[in-house]
């Protein structure tokens, strides 16, 4: 029996991938090991949407051939957006690289590898429409959550984005397949789902004719285990009354959303090709918080996209101070080739571009903060992550595992990773929130 690792990178979409691929290789008697020096094949399932992803991509292959040489393994195979990408000029810049196959080819994973495992050199792109939407996985998250894809690809076009070109045309599971899947998660003891696309607001379009994540949600509900569903990636302009009513009436989904805006000057915005402007998204951030009860609102604003002024970077941080969101990113513009704005005037340089970085995060932080001394005496149903032997981690609806903080807290009694308790909190450190479980028995 061959051992097989993987490492991958990026996004919760690739990271699905990634257990579905890892799931045909053991299906197909390759055993899944952690550890590269554990392993006959490695695979590096990689990112390739800006250049830092880049860079740590290529990085990782580079670390992972190192232990081929070393001969600690027999094979290395890459996938994933760079492989996507970049195809035969990985194999051509890295010999030590045995297999890169492209998207479309991920069903053909146990193939590949056996080719490596006997030196037979791959490259193989097949129609990125070709990627399974409905495969069985092999969950890499903890066993109490896990990622649900609900769509593939990616149709907008934003000027600066390469994601259209590597992952090809958006298509939606059908409502049964997903919920199927999410059947089947709750049955292994995921408790917390979090949906993801490229536009989860976009789900249904292609093949009901219309938005359809609100009837979506309205069939995931009734999943019995699962007590939160979470949001990912939902553009502001196809937020609908009926979604914002399903996430106010149903007390599995958490209120709790992830909207990536970008930016929040027009002009900007249109030169990114998205829509929406500071003033339309006021009046829907408004509306949901009006709708939806102590809603968390996420979103990630880019700096430094081509033309940015410091009047238009001006409006943005005005913007943030004003809607103060509970959680917030911000990540430099890069320029990615075969995108309209990798050569387009203006380019700004890396160092304002990371100064307006540095300069919106510390405005958050004061926001954050704030937000976080209003809670101190508030309780809250939190989901336990972790223990240290000491202290218990875990999450309200306020926090998404891995990208958001969490509340650190002691208990008298002993809990398990996964069970919901109440925790009162009574301070805060930095992002993270402070507190004590509750004896609901004793209240």
């Amino acid at each position: 029996m061959f051992k097989v690792g993987m490492i991958s990178l990026g996004c919760p979409k690739n990271q699905v991938d990634g257990e579905a691929m890892i799931a045909r290789l053991k299906a197909a008697g390759f055993d899944p090991v952690d550890k590269i020096e554990d392993s006959d094949v490695m695979i590096v399932n990689t990112c390739g949407f800006i250049e830092a992803a880049k860079t740590e991509a290529i990085e990782t292959i580079l670390e992972v051939a190192e232990y081929k040489n070393a001969g600690l393994i027999s094979a290395l195979v890459v996938t994933g957006c760079l492989a996507q990408r970049y195809q035969d000029e990985i194999l051509k810049e890295m010999p030590e690289v045995d297999a890169v196959i492209g998207i479309g080819a991920n069903a053909d994973i146990v193939k590949v590898c056996e080719k490596a495992l006997v030196g037979v050199k791959t490259g193989f792109y097949p129609d990125r429409c070709n990627l399974p939407l409905d495969e069985k996985r092999l969950l890499s998250t903890p066993s109490h959550w896990a990622y649900l894809k609900i769509a593939e690809g990616c149709d907008n076009r934003c000027a600066y984005c390469a994601i259209p070109s590597i992952r090809g045309p958006f298509r939606s599971r059908r409502i049964e397949s997903i919920v199927k899947e999410a059947e089947w998660l709750s049955s292994v003891g995921v408790k917390e789902l979090i949906l993801v696309a490229q536009d989860t607001t976009k789900y249904g379009e292609d093949i009901y004719g219309k938005y359809s994540l609100d009837a979506l949600l309205k069939e995931l509900v009734k999943i019995d285990g699962i007590e939160w569903f979470r949001l990912f990636y939902c553009y502001p302009e196809r937020i609908t009354d009926s979604l914002i009513e399903v996430i106010a009436s149903e007390d599995k989904i958490c209120n709790y959303i992830d909207i990536p805006l970008q930016h929040a000057d027009k002009d900007l915005l249109h030169s990114m090709n998205r829509l929406g402007e500071s003033k339309s998204y006021k009046t829907l951030l408004e509306k949901m918080r009006n709708k939806i009860p102590d809603l968390s609102l996420r979103t990630t604003f880019m700096v430094g996209f081509p033309g940015e002024t410091e009047e238009q970077f001006e409006t943005l941080c005005n913007f943030v101070k004003e809607m103060k969101f509970e959680k917030m990113g911000c990540f430099t513009f890069s320029p990615e080739e075969d995108t309209p704005a990798f050569d387009m005037p203006d380019q700004i340089d890396e160092g304002i571009k990371k100064r307006r970085e540095e300069i919106l995060m510390d405005i958050q932080y004061g926001i954050t903060e704030d937000a976080n001394r209003s809670r101190v005496g508030k309780t809250y149903k939190v989901i336990v992550d972790s223990f240290d032997g000491e202290r218990y981690t875990g999450r309200s609806y306020l926090d998404s595992p891995e990208i958001d903080s969490g509340i650190v807290f002691t208990s008298n009694n002993i809990h398990s990773v996964g069970d919901f308790i109440k925790v009162r909190i009574n301070g805060f450190d930095g992002y993270d929130l402070t507190g004590e479980a509750i004896n609901e028995s004793s209240e």
